[in-house]
């Protein structure tokens, strides 16, 4: 989670999960699916909403990078939530996001500072998001989840004490599927 403020023009309905998951949560449910990453316009909003707008600019070749982008962390989460590891072709897709960047170190006032480099501006978005999927899976494969709700396809890293966060909203998800399960019920 970030302390950015989140675009007001962002449609998503859920923002603010660590930079890889808020990638993929570029798209959720509707008929037909919902995608914010359509258009250079929907990119800038993205950006915007990840703090990145000042950063990284908006255009076709960033657009395409993104989306490239996240195809490889949404094989790769699948893989992770399936195996509790990453095959080769979801380590592949990764990686080939990666050749684009690296972090310099360099010495500052107050010790060391990592620099993200790309090789170019396009580039530096998608391999903040998938070096930071890497560092999701260090913390645990096992958090990074996709709703339970059926209807759903928001991801979120669950970092709760227990780890046995199911839904992405509660008050969405998890309350819909509440609502089911006793009409169900009261059904007989």
């Amino acid at each position: 989670m970030t302390d950015v403020q989140p675009d007001p023009r962002d449609p998503r309905p859920l923002i603010g999960e660590p930079l890889a998951l808020d990638l993929l949560n570029t798209r959720w449910s509707g008929t037909p699916v919902n995608d914010l990453l359509t258009d250079v316009g929907g990119y800038a909003v993205w950006l915007s909403s990840a703090g990145l707008g000042g950063r990284c600019t908006a255009d076709e070749a960033g657009l395409a990078a993104i989306r490239q982008t996240r195809e490889a962390i949404l094989a790769a989460a699948q893989d992770a939530r399936e195996h509790r590891e990453l095959g080769s072709a979801a380590r592949d897709g990764l990686d080939a996001v990666l050749a684009h960047g690296r972090i310099r170190r360099t010495a500052a006032p107050g010790g060391a500072e990592d620099l993200v480099e790309a090789d170019r501006p396009e580039w530096l978005a998608p391999w903040l998001a998938a070096d930071g999927f890497l560092g999701l899976l260090g913390q645990g494969a096992h958090r990074v989840r996709q709703c339970a709700h059926e209807a759903c396809i928001l991801h979120f890293f669950d970092a709760s004490q227990n780890g046995r966060r199911r839904w992405c909203r509660m008050a969405v998800c998890g309350n819909r599927a509440k609502a089911a399960r006793h009409y169900v019920k009261a059904r007989g």
